[in-house]
């Protein structure tokens, strides 16, 4: 089993669930983060004074999926997301290990 991790920009996150669903993606977390890369933020005007934001709003997104899904999802992650702009995101694939369904206590690939 795998965990897709994938932080993008917020208002790409309808894109990217529906491009998830249409590979067969069932399930996934969402979480609002915030953080920066190599743009590392950017000054704004509020009153008349100047101030730096240097993390940026995100959106994490995981998905536990077997090994078979992965190449696919990322794929649809990575069109779905991209912009072409600094900070369009990244998308890290993590080994899983175990998964367990709570309700009925199936483990393995049945429980995702």
């Amino acid at each position: 089993m795998k965990m897709v991790i994938a932080i993008i920009k917020p208002f790409k996150l309808d894109a990217v669930r529906e491009a998830l669903a249409e590979v067969g993606v069932q399930g996934m977390t969402v979480t609002e983060v915030r953080g920066f890369g190599r743009q590392k933020g950017h000054t704004e005007l509020y009153r008349g004074a100047e101030y730096v934001v240097d993390l940026l709003p995100k959106i994490k997104i995981e998905v536990a999926l077997p090994p078979e899904q992965v190449d696919r999802a990322v794929e649809a992650i990575q069109k779905a997301a991209k912009t072409g702009q600094i900070g369009d995101g990244k998308i890290f694939v993590y080994d899983l290990e175990q998964a367990v369904r709570i309700r009925t206590g199936e483990a393995g690939v049945g429980a995702i």
